[in-house]
């Protein structure tokens, strides 16, 4: 994973919390929509198909009895079926507020509601064209089998009123019901069937985001593991090493040199409370202690090797110096990055180095930043590849390569025996990632 692991343990955060928002988003429209298979309304285009389907109802019913009022004026009959037509207007209205399942009570409604239809029909075949919304009704509330019986049933009754009103036979008056109704029902189905493809899909697409929102989490949760150990390796770690060997120290010449042992109590001391501020920094913000003080990295540098120096007690001299001057000001994980790498390799130099002078050397090119670590100790011999087993004995070298990896930037460890080693750190400014693995441009390197 590239990148600083702070900000990508940030963004899976983030990403988590737009994921949630998206998918608490479908399951609000989803408590809205119908369950698959049941062809209750929800979406607007569903909404708006019910809402014309109203509308026609209404208006079929009402030409209808205005048709029979106009041709079968002052008839018997006509109490009747007005009184049929306003009760079946009222119990169309009804069927929203039963709700949209098909529940007995809503099952109950429509076959009352499909029985006066028929009752109209029979007394005034006209009504027979307000079938085709009860077509509608009928398959959404219905199961599969038990919609299309209706639908027949529903195309029967058009087909006999037709004929009815006909002066003699007419074949399509016999056809073109059935045909219409057969369409009608085909393309609903079709309709439903996509839509609960559509809501597999989207379950499949909510199912991927949650998994890989996961996955998200622990590579970050990972990454971040792996920066708070380099954190901790580069700072008190070393801190600790370095107290633990001059209060050995001290132990040996208490007796013999008291004045050599508080000496060197004393630099324990300050050693220790260089690391309670790093600690507190952990706990403020994780950044490194000389940066939260200010001055950027140039000051930082020069600070940690006045400190050395001066906790080394005249055994390593440390000194700093910077080449060049940045075109914009470098990144906090930039300036971070190289502090952490030069504060683990000079405590490389004096645990194992048995180096006198030591330096640091901060240059700003146009297209990077180098940081050279060079020393005149003993050296030693590099491991034939990164990370082999005989060149690798602690967190150091790892931990500065991967810091390096992170940034798009490479290492490399140029030492012999005898020879004294640089480490060289280099960043380039436009942060992207090498397109190959970072390598060394020297023998390889070995803690």
């Amino acid at each position: 994973m590239r990148g600083r692991p702070f900000g990508v343990t940030m963004k899976v955060r983030a990403g988590q919390e737009q994921g949630y928002g998206v998918e608490q988003g479908y399951e609000v429209k989803r408590r809205g929509s119908s369950p698959r298979g049941t062809g209750q309304v929800g979406d607007p285009g569903t909404r708006g198909l019910a809402l014309l389907m109203h509308a026609a109802f209404f208006l079929l019913l009402g030409a209808s009895l205005t048709r029979f009022l106009l041709r079968h004026p002052g008839e018997t009959r006509t109490p009747w079926i007005i009184g049929l037509s306003v009760a079946l207007a009222v119990l169309y209205v009804l069927g929203p507020v039963l709700g949209s399942r098909p529940t007995p009570r809503r099952l109950v409604w429509l076959g009352v509601l499909v029985a006066v239809w028929m009752v109209l029909v029979v007394l005034a075949p006209s009504f027979a064209w307000c079938a085709v919304p009860l077509f509608y009704t009928g398959l959404r509330i219905l199961p599969p089998r038990a919609a299309l019986a209706l639908v027949a049933l529903l195309t029967l009754f058009v087909v006999a009123a037709q004929l009815r009103l006909a002066d003699g036979f007419d074949p399509n008056l016999v056809l073109a019901p059935p045909a219409v109704a057969a369409v009608a029902t085909a393309v609903f189905i079709h309709m439903r069937r996509q839509a609960a493809t559509q809501a597999e899909l989207i379950d499949d697409l909510l199912r991927t985001r949650r998994e890989l929102a996961a996955t998200e989490r622990r590579e970050g949760t990972l990454a971040e593991r792996q920066r708070l150990s380099m954190e901790i390796h580069d700072t008190l770690a070393q801190g600790l090493s370095s107290q633990q060997m001059l209060l050995q120290a001290a132990d040996r010449t208490w007796d013999a040199d008291p004045a050599t042992a508080r000496r060197h109590v004393r630099t324990a001391t300050g050693i220790a409370e260089r690391n309670l501020a790093e600690a507190r920094r952990f706990v403020h913000d994780l950044a490194p202690a000389d940066l939260a003080e200010g001055g950027g990295l140039e000051a930082a540098l020069h600070a940690l090797a006045t400190r050395e120096t001066a906790q080394s007690q005249g055994r390593l001299t440390v000194r700093c110096h910077v080449e060049g001057t940045p075109h914009t000001a470098l990144p906090d994980r930039v300036q971070s990055a190289l502090l952490r790498i030069a504060q683990g390799a000079l405590a490389n130099v004096t645990e194992h180095a048995g180096a006198t002078e030591a330096a640091l050397t901060l240059t700003h090119l146009d297209d990077r930043t180098v940081l050279d670590i060079a020393d005149n100790g003993h050296g030693f011999t590099p491991a034939p590849r990164p990370g082999t087993p005989d060149g690798v004995r602690g967190h150091g070298l790892p931990a500065m390569r991967a810091r390096l990896q992170q940034l798009g930037g490479t290492l490399a460890i140029e030492s012999a025996p005898g020879e004294g080693t640089v480490v060289t750190a280099a960043v380039p400014l436009t942060g992207e990632p090498p397109t190959a693995p970072a390598t060394a441009t020297g023998p390889q390197d070995s803690p």
